[in-house]
């Protein structure tokens, strides 16, 4: 069930129930090292088949990346059998712990806030409008409230049945003593309570969403660019003025819809697009050069183009000895020909598939990690962290067309790389300023998902794995966390627009020909669309103070699994003599 409540099968109705039968199996009854051992060997097969789409990057990564994350199920099953034990309602005890165990699997190794259980809801837009206060913790936590609830249900009817059976002469007494579960009067409680939570969550959905037009101001025209490209091919090289010279043709087509800001994927020109740069390096840089000036003319008189390429800086090692970091950039050139001197370079990669630790301080450790990489990359690849959370800002399309009428506030926006979207503290950081003003308007995600599709030759066809539509529902609760638009403009997809609400936006404006209008069905294909940036001027609780609600849940989750463990040690300790 847990399998298929996320998109793209998207059977979310399921995860209401989900866990019932996970609760039901951490019986006090099973010896706790046993339960660790199975419940581990179920999470493993579960992340394995879940998370297949790593394969084509790396098998060992792919394997190892189960393995840690399989040990989050036993981490919920122990004190889930602890508060069953104590007779501690399921209710109140299993929606903390689901957030907890989550928000720990947000933590080490880089980060993967991914197939949470509110994750699953991303389509019910009265169930996540509570985003904006508890972050996507929240969701979950209702969803795995209702799962708790029928679970204490299931456990009382279960206790009444043996009773029962007890009395007309069949399992002993000790069997019965053995089912520990909440009263029925707890259950009574638990229910009204639970009912109480989720109507309480739909009816702020729903206020948000009827005051949402109060606060929207409509933005500018955007255009969204989807290259696609083979990973194979884009890593070779070998077609770099080909690549470069495809996505102009789309810019150029979308650029007559009237388009102010025009978004290219990710590292999609495979060139490093600063001038500073070029006398530092060797080689021929006759492309970088050539792509350089044709955005720049591109821009002029015509549009912002917000491009993703390498960065590059000169640095010096810990012995002294320079070197070129490199990052992952995004450019945006403006209308008056020019580039803005800013950048933004990508401030949370992703380990072993942009940067190996240790490069510098532990240079041999950093050559064994490196058999963690892609298949096929230089060991020695590894990107450098962006320090700086950039804004760029924008001036409406009016100023472009007609410098002497009356200057409109600019507007401002931010970028977010690839899996920088799935990653809360990211977008969260880039929306209030040091007085908790807002200071964006919308966010744009480029990404390059080019690495989870498979392309067939034979015939030539793109099949595309479950990363695609997944990693854009979770994209959807950035957006509601801090109550910003994202426009995505992905590789091989999905490029959309995603509305303040979390909406998904299907439609457009204008695109170009054969371009899906449902967004999730824009998977393994070419094309480009242009639509008007609805903004809004709400600045939410989220935003203010981040994961206050989920880190609350940590903490008690560390509580449930080491209290057992505490009272085992205290029982082990040997009296000392009256």
């Amino acid at each position: 069930m847990l399998t298929v409540i996320q998109a793209p099968i998207g059977w979310s109705f399921l995860a209401w129930v989900a866990l019932v039968p996970f609760v039901l199996a951490c019986t006090p009854r099973i010896p706790g090292r046993r339960l660790v051992l199975l419940t581990f060997i179920v999470g493993f097969l579960y992340w394995l088949g879940n998370v297949y789409w790593i394969t084509p990057i790396t098998l060992i990564g792919w394997t190892v990346m189960t393995f840690y994350l399989a040990w989050f199920w036993p981490l919920l099953a122990i004190p889930v059998r602890f508060c069953r034990s104590k007779g501690i309602p399921m209710f109140l005890a299993l929606p903390v712990l689901v957030v907890g165990a989550e928000r720990l699997q947000g933590f080490p190794m880089g980060g993967f806030f991914w197939r949470f259980l509110g994750h699953s809801q991303y389509a019910s837009l009265p169930m996540i409008q509570i985003t904006d206060i508890f972050g996507a913790a929240g969701v979950s936590f209702v969803v795995a409230m209702v799962n708790g609830l029928l679970a204490d249900i299931v456990l009382r009817l279960r206790i009444a049945d043996c009773r029962l059976r007890t009395r007309i002469g069949g399992p002993g007494q000790s069997e019965t003593s053995n089912l520990k579960s909440a009263t029925g009067w707890v259950v009574i409680s638990g229910a009204v309570a639970t009912l109480l939570v989720v109507a309480g969550t739909v009816l702020y959905g729903q206020w948000r969403l009827q005051q949402t037009g109060q606060y929207l101001r409509e933005g500018p025209r955007v255009a969204s660019l989807q290259s696609n490209v083979p990973q194979s091919v884009k890593r070779s090289f070998s077609k770099s003025g080909q690549l470069f010279d495809d996505l102009m043709a789309q810019s150029k087509a979308a650029l007559g819809t009237g388009a102010e800001l025009i978004v290219w994927p990710e590292t999609m020109v495979q060139g490093l697009l600063d001038p500073k740069l070029w006398p530092q390096l060797v080689g021929n840089l006759d492309e970088d050069k050539a792509f350089h000036k044709a955005l720049c003319e591109h821009a002029k008189d015509n549009a912002y183009l917000l491009v993703g390429a390498l960065g590059g800086e000169r640095m010096l090692n810990q012995s002294g000895k320079p070197y070129l970091g490199e990052y992952n950039s995004a450019y945006l050139y403006r209308p008056d020909g020019t580039r803005d001197p800013q950048r933004y370079d990508k401030i949370h990669l992703v380990l072993f598939g942009e940067y190996t630790p240790f490069r510098h301080s532990f240079p041999w450790l950093f050559q064994q990690l490196g058999r963690f990489l892609p298949d096929g990359y230089n060991v020695d690849y590894s990107l450098e962290h962006g320090k700086n959370y950039t804004i760029f800002e924008m001036n409406p399309q009016v100023a472009i067309r007609n410098p002497q009428s009356p200057q409109a506030s600019p507007y401002h926006f931010a970028v977010i790389i690839c899996y920088e979207d799935t990653v809360p503290y990211v977008a969260r950081n880039f929306t209030l300023d040091a007085q908790g003003r807002k200071r964006i308007d919308w966010l744009v995600n480029i990404s390059n998902d080019g690495w989870f599709v498979r392309f067939i030759k034979d015939p030539e066809r793109v099949v595309p794995s479950t990363e695609l539509p997944q990693h854009t529902a979770i994209c959807a609760f950035r957006a509601v966390e801090n109550r910003l638009p994202i426009l995505r403009s992905v590789n091989t997809g999905i490029s959309c627009l995603i509305e303040s609400t979390g909406h998904i936006r299907n439609g457009y404006f204008a695109a170009s020909d054969k371009f899906p209008t449902g967004a999730m069905d824009r998977t393994g294909l070419t094309g480009w669309f242009s639509d008007r940036l609805p903004i809004d001027t709400r600045v939410t609780f989220y935003s203010r103070h981040g994961e206050w609600f989920a880190t609350s849940c940590v903490v008690l989750l560390v509580v449930a699994v080491l209290w057992p463990l505490g009272s085992r040690l205290a029982r082990r300790r040997p009296r000392k003599a009256a």
